[in-house]
């Protein structure tokens, strides 16, 4: 008789543990962020004030964190060992930056066409990778750098497919490099490295990630708040109010987005910000998925192009991860 296999280790046990965990978070994510653009057309009236609806979507993040922290008995540690300087580390510069770069893509966007506005700005995933070497001394290997590149020409295609038609024939030379297409690049660097200062804070300061996103929830909500006193939506908001446009219907996309939110601070911090990366890639393709079966628009010739490359990408990324060498004795 056979004697029985060993069994498992506790450590890995926990590996796969965690990359269920990891697929599990990742898979969500995906889900959410393909049917967003979907549920937001369908329940958000064009009357409603952006900034009213990030606002509460914020909010709504924090109430979820801290219900979330409380169930599962963390949210009393949490609470005894906080810092402002902490805090201010961990997720108020990455905060800062998140809103500096959403402040130059809007810039950058109305001064590009569609197809540079996406080639420039998908350049985001090379630079997470880029700081979360540089943060975090995480190598790619040869095989993943490849995948990297694939990824970047599949987010192109699809980010193209699903652009607006616009030009930029009576917008001179000048303009659009220094409105175009520096702000965009200089957005690309920020979403890259805050991205990759939030992996830094999760993994190596072990800041909890629903801590984080209570933390950057609140200083993006400050600094939203403070734009809106030059801001066309603040006017808005002292002529019409807060919730102009609103309906109960609109809570419905506000929470799916909110629900994203916690969802991107699990995957950042179990996964890292280039994964991350991958998962918004795929989450262009449900978007075109859903597009078809609910709308009856078929998907683009960019989308069936894109649609092995994501696979092919996500497929290497995964196949062939970063070996250290050993050193011959």
């Amino acid at each position: 008789m056979a004697p029985p296999p060993p069994p498992k280790s506790r450590g890995a046990t926990q590996g796969i543990n965690n990359a269920a965990r990891i697929h599990f978070f990742s898979i969500l994510l995906a889900l959410q962020y393909g049917a967003q653009p979907l549920i937001s057309k369908r329940f958000v009236r064009r009357e409603v004030i952006v900034t009213s609806s990030v606002l509460v979507c914020e909010l709504a993040k924090v109430l979820c964190a801290v219900f979330i922290m409380a169930k599962d008995g963390t949210l009393r540690r949490v609470y005894k060992e906080w810092t402002l300087v902490g805090a201010l580390t961990a997720s108020g510069l990455p905060a800062a930056i998140y809103a500096l770069q959403n402040s130059l893509l809007q810039i950058s966007y109305k001064n590009l066409d569609s197809l540079t506005f996406s080639m420039l700005n998908q350049t985001k995933i090379f630079f997470t990778a880029f700081f979360t070497y540089f943060i975090l001394r995480q190598k790619q290997s040869i095989e993943q750098i490849g995948a990297l590149f694939l990824l970047i020409v599949a987010a192109v295609l699809l980010s193209v497919g699903e652009g607006s038609r616009k030009g930029s024939s009576s917008v001179n030379a000048d303009q659009i490099l220094f409105y175009g297409i520096i702000p965009v690049l200089v957005a690309s660097v920020l979403s890259g490295l805050a991205s990759s200062l939030c992996q830094w804070a999760s993994q190596v300061k072990k800041h909890s990630s629903y801590l984080m996103t209570i933390e950057m929830s609140i200083v993006g909500s400050l600094c939203l708040l403070a734009s809106t006193f030059k801001s066309p939506d603040g006017e808005a908001m002292r002529q019409h109010g807060f919730f102009y446009g609103w309906t109960p219907l609109t809570l419905i996309p506000v929470m799916f987005n909110a629900f994203g939110g916690i969802l991107v601070g699990l995957v950042t911090s179990h996964a890292g910000g280039v994964r991350k990366g991958f998962v918004i890639v795929s989450a262009l393709l449900i978007t075109a998925l859903l597009q078809f079966i609910f709308d009856g628009k078929p998907p683009s010739l960019y989308c069936l192009v894109a649609l092995p490359l994501v696979v092919t990408s996500i497929s290497i990324y995964q196949k062939y991860p970063y070996q250290v060498k050993k050193k011959e004795s």
